[in-house]
């Protein structure tokens, strides 16, 4: 063999360091992919403050004797008198540093405001979304490929997935709060208080979730991997929890992260029904009172959120599926 063609022959040999690099370029583009949307939605917010009714002036001199003098106090304590581009890249600045002004009718700062009642918030949130995703693995393993089973879990998830979040919440209390009275109706002072409230806000999400679950298991199931296992002897529970699962998690797992932000939403709605501490009242209270920088808090929270939950998503779908690392490969 000659000395031309072994470099060749090593060169073939060896893996290519593209994988990893190609990988980290993906995650990089997702991540700041996620950076232009979360600024997007913060200019989108700064603009519906401007087309928002009303005048903002006229709201925090309130019940004051308006005098010009006043409303010049006013816009200068505020930056109102400034060009609108001042403002808007001011507004970048302070958001970008965590600042969120102040409360027109608390005059209080309005970062401390939405810290305060975000943990109850993000506790419902993630409980509902434990909820969801418990639900969606259940139902999807056991009805999978079973006639029956598939039918019965078809009639509950669209019923569940048809039906608002606050309305269940209003029939979860009825039966297990007033009548049967095992849960409490109000409040966060124990785990029973969350049961309730994290039922009717994850079982619509998990409805949803576990039909796509579903579809993938079968697809799964039939496909000869799983054709395989089971004439090797290998439970059918195994093989739909070890094996089949991994391959029908990644549309679930994105259509997971993309729900996350409706979870957040959906709290907020929720909180009234079950009278909990969160954002909910802070938002109701900020909207009736058009309390524009706490509401525009608690938008961009959302939509912060969601990025970050539709980022990670991205990027564990990534990690879970190899044909999209040899998909980032050849590109």
């Amino acid at each position: 063999m000659s000395s031309e063609t072994t470099p060749l022959i090593k060169s073939v040999g060896q893996p290519r360091p593209k994988s990893s690099s190609s990988l980290a370029w993906r995650i990089a583009g997702r991540i700041g992919g996620g950076v232009m949307v979360l600024w997007a939605a913060v200019s989108l917010s700064f603009i519906a403050v401007w087309l928002a009714p009303g005048d903002i002036v006229s709201l925090l001199v309130g019940e004051q004797v308006r005098t010009p003098a006043i409303e010049a106090a006013i816009r200068a304590e505020w930056g109102l008198d400034r060009p609108l581009w001042q403002q808007y890249l001011s507004y970048l600045w302070r958001i970008m540093h965590g600042d969120f002004g102040r409360s027109y009718m608390l005059n209080v700062d309005v970062g401390q405001l939405v810290a305060s009642q975000l943990l109850p918030t993000l506790k419902l949130a993630g409980a509902a979304l434990l909820v969801s995703v418990v639900f969606a693995v259940l139902v999807a393993v056991l009805t999978a490929h079973r006639r029956w089973g598939r039918s019965v879990a078809n009639g509950l998830e669209l019923l569940l997935a048809s039906t608002p979040s606050f309305w269940l919440g209003i029939v979860l209390l009825f039966i297990f709060s007033f009548t049967l009275r095992w849960f409490p109706v109000a409040g966060d002072r124990n785990f029973a208080a969350l049961v309730l409230p994290s039922l009717s806000l994850g079982l619509s999400q998990g409805a949803v979730v576990s039909q796509v679950l579903r579809r993938g298991l079968e697809d799964a199931l039939d496909q000869p991997f799983s054709l395989t296992l089971r004439a090797w002897g290998i439970h059918g529970v195994i093989v739909r929890l070890r094996h089949a699962l991994r391959h029908a998690a990644l549309p679930a797992v994105t259509l997971t992260g993309w729900l996350v932000g409706g979870l957040l939403s959906g709290a907020v709605i929720t909180e009234q029904v079950f009278s909990r501490p969160g954002l909910g009242k802070v938002t109701v209270d900020a909207v009736l009172a058009k309390d524009m920088p706490v509401v525009l808090a608690v938008a961009i929270l959302s939509a912060l959120v969601y990025v970050v939950m539709s980022t990670l998503v991205d990027i564990l779908g990534l990690l879970i599926d190899p044909r999209l690392r040899s998909q980032a490969d050849k590109e």
